[in-house]
């Protein structure tokens, strides 16, 4: 069976197209996310103020609900340091429901690490940051609340 010559050009013609969107897509995106800035999380009001062990509970009574309510806003949690996770560069502080073994977890923003360096476990701190979001981990049996972008606060 022989091909129609012009069902070749067609095929080369959304190959092509095909080419230049997915190039133009890609462009678009990195751009975006190349150029995406966000103000010092240290000058932005919290929208919400809570205690560490009832806004775990929230989310361990109903995560969806509580995603909905939280999720991109900033919160300032008060609680106890659990345990402090350091890195090449950065520095995770968690804060976790002992008796659940679920936790809420705060990457500093850059400008704050040296801060963050100073917390020990056992401090009782504000801390201040974007609500990622809250998963349930099936391997860990319990939830975790990530937080980006966070602040000490004084």
């Amino acid at each position: 069976m022989l091909k129609h010559p012009k069902n070749k050009i067609i095929t080369k013609w959304f190959l092509i197209a095909g080419g230049f969107l997915l190039v133009a897509g890609a462009a678009i995106y990195l751009y975006y996310y190349a150029t995406l800035t966000y103000e010092d999380t240290a000058t932005v009001k919290a929208e919400f103020n809570v205690a560490a062990l009832p806004f775990i509970k929230e989310f361990e009574k109903d995560h969806k609900t509580a995603n909905i309510k939280y999720a991109e806003k900033i919160i300032a949690v008060t609680g106890i340091i659990t345990a402090t996770e350091t890195a090449d560069t950065s520095i995770n502080i968690k804060m976790a429901d002992t008796t659940t073994g679920s936790y809420l977890i705060f990457a500093f923003q850059k400008q704050h690490l040296d801060e963050a360096k100073m917390l020990k476990d056992a401090d009782l701190v504000t801390i201040k940051g974007s609500c990622s979001d809250g998963i349930y981990s099936e391997i860990l049996g319990a939830y975790f609340i990530s937080f980006k972008r966070c602040v000490l606060v004084k």
